[in-house]
């Protein structure tokens, strides 16, 4: 049954309530916690019974955090970084171009280099090395290092593991393996074929802290120390965890809440000048490492020199870290303007072809590859279905793909590539990488159409829109929030909670920029609250509010604080409204 009677929305969703036992599970918690109830339908919808929501709002790493041994090689692995460090030997790490890999990798130069030890950085570029390990760069590092270890790639990389000859190479990683492993010390991954799943939530950054955690044991036993501080380097793994979209669920929960803090204590000279360049003037939150931070340390591999955000946040130097925060500032102001001109393009072409297949596809010839991954999360989000976007370059075409909850789309393109009709491909569930000869793009695309229908993306209607509760706009208090907050931090696998604020009337509208809209609302008996609009003019929202000839409206979205001139006040992020 709909929430408030909502079968359609302003931009055709309908709106989902709790259902009856999480309503009635959150009352029962209220009366026996005195937490607000608006907090108590965030805690039932996690599913967290009474006598453990205390706990839930209060997160001990050292409760969450899984012994780092229950992952496959994972002794192998850190007893031979150990044995580096100990003989001081000459080590490299192999990093993806993205805001994990970097992090990763960031992770593992800073605590090396507060042992004493400087380790060699390499990222591929994106364009002319393509993603993961590959022979020529393996073999070189291979012949002036004794370890390399490959972070958030390396999994499916056989033949540039192999051509490693004379050094030993560990993989720690989180992408969905194959049937083989590389023939290495260590392959370290919660997503191979022979793990059981549970810990597959990590992204990279996690599986290496807790390398470095098992490290840290080892070294403990052996008489050598504990080696640098761990939670020192958690804004790192909040960062990854987040820009990532990993779930933020168990340890992962606890990982960036303790990150935020780290952070906030503005320590990291590359982090502290991203966040300076970026105007970000309130308090770290998820939404900042996922949208003003996480892009720009992607920009360097998306456009720009593929190392350049490993390099700021393995930085110690406040004077290198703000000079490369200013370029890959830049960089994204340039990605952000080749991305919309290939978005219009895409959307163009998918539409012909139609929205309601069960993948949305696209490609383009000389389509920038470091924009593609980013439009097809707007087309998925536009369409509600699997999406690929490819740039086409010779013979070849690069692309990326992103999934909807529920549709696993890396182990269709793993099967894909198996099939010989990709040259390349992998990934996980929510996101993809392939490479495709150009002859064979329509029939590869047909027949990944063909595997994700069999799993129902040929079904999804409309998103529905699912809402926590519902609140007048005087209980809709900054004290409301910070308790509400608690619950968090939010994010993949953990929505902010969404709330309609009921039968109101729009006060004031105004355009702001290109396509947002503010307002301010009112229940016409004292009650109101502020409200803002991104991307309404993108939607059937702006016109309907801007021009809305008195009507009133139940608006639905999520609840923050908005802080101007030192004083805060409670906004609506608005997300969708319905006639009342």
């Amino acid at each position: 049954m709909s929430f408030l009677g909502v079968e359609q929305s302003l931009t055709g969703r309908r709106w989902i309530g709790p259902d009856i036992e999480t309503e009635r599970a959150a009352e029962a918690m209220a009366q026996q916690t005195s937490l607000p109830l608006a907090l108590c339908q965030v805690l039932a919808r996690r599913g967290v019974p009474p006598h453990e929501a205390q706990g839930f709002l209060t997160p001990q790493l050292k409760d969450l955090l899984p012994d780092p041994r229950r992952m496959k090689d994972m002794d192998v692995a850190a007893a031979r970084f150990v044995r580096a460090v100990q003989n001081r030997e000459r080590i490299a790490v192999f990093a993806d171009y993205d805001v994990d890999g970097g992090s990763s990798a960031a992770l593992l130069l800073v605590w090396l280099r507060q042992t004493g030890i400087a380790a060699t950085l390499y990222v591929p570029d994106r364009i002319d090395e393509g993603y993961g390990p590959n022979e020529a760069a393996m073999a070189d590092l291979a012949a002036h290092h004794d370890l390399i270890i490959c972070v958030d790639c390396g999994t499916l990389s056989h033949a540039p593991i192999a051509a490693a000859k004379g050094a030993d190479v560990i993989v720690l990683d989180h992408h969905l393996g194959g049937e083989t492993l590389p023939d290495c010390v260590a392959v370290v991954n919660p997503n191979r074929q022979d793990e059981s799943g549970d810990l597959g939530y990590f992204c990279a950054a996690g599986v290496v802290f807790l390398m470095l955690v098992e490290t840290r044991r080892q070294m403990r036993e052996a008489g050598l120390g504990t080696g640098p501080d761990l939670m020192a380097l958690l804004d790192l793994v909040a960062l990854a965890t987040v820009a990532d979209v990993a779930p933020l669920i168990e340890a992962n929960r606890a990982l960036v809440r303790q990150g935020l803090k780290v952070m906030a204590g503005r320590q990291r000279p590359g982090l502290v000048a991203l966040a300076d360049v970026s105007r970000m003037d309130a308090t770290p939150a998820s939404y900042h490492l996922g949208f003003l931070l996480g892009p720009r340390v992607n920009a360097g591999g998306r456009i720009g020199k593929a190392d350049l955000g490993a390099r700021l946040l393995a930085t110690d130097n406040p004077h290198e870290a703000a000079a490369i925060a200013e370029r890959l500032d830049q960089l994204n102001t340039e990605r952000r303007e080749i991305e919309n001109a290939v978005r219009a393009a895409a959307m163009e072409q998918a539409e012909e072809r139609g929205l309601d297949a069960p993948l949305v596809w696209a490609a383009g010839e000389g389509w920038h590859p470091g924009v593609v991954g980013i439009v097809a999360s707007r087309l998925k989000e536009a369409t509600n279905r699997p999406a690929i976007v490819i740039g086409l370059d010779g013979d070849e075409g690069k692309g990326s793909g992103r999934s909807v909850s529920g549709i696993d789309l890396g182990a269709s393109i793993q099967r894909l590539a198996g099939e010989g009709l990709l040259l390349k491909g992998g990934g996980h569930k929510m996101a993809a990488g392939l490479t495709v000869a150009r002859d064979k793009l329509e029939p590869a695309m047909e027949r990944l159409a063909a595997l994700l229908a069999k799993q129902g993306a040929d079904q999804l209607g409309a998103a529905d829109l699912k809402l926590d509760g519902m609140l007048m706009p005087r209980a809709a208090t900054v004290d409301l929030i910070e308790q509400i907050d608690l619950a968090g931090p939010y994010g993949a696998g953990a929505p902010a909670p969404r709330y309609v604020l009921p039968d109101l009337a729009v006060r004031f509208a105004k355009r702001v920029g290109e396509s947002h809209l503010k307002l301010s609302l009112t229940d016409g008996i004292g009650g109101g609250i502020d409200a803002i609009c991104f991307g309404a003019f993108d939607t059937a929202l702006g016109p309907k509010l801007s021009d809305h000839g008195g009507a009133r409206f139940h608006f639905a979205g999520r609840l923050e604080v908005n802080t101007w001139g030192g004083r805060q006040s409670v906004q609506l992020r608005l997300e969708d409204a319905a006639n009342a």
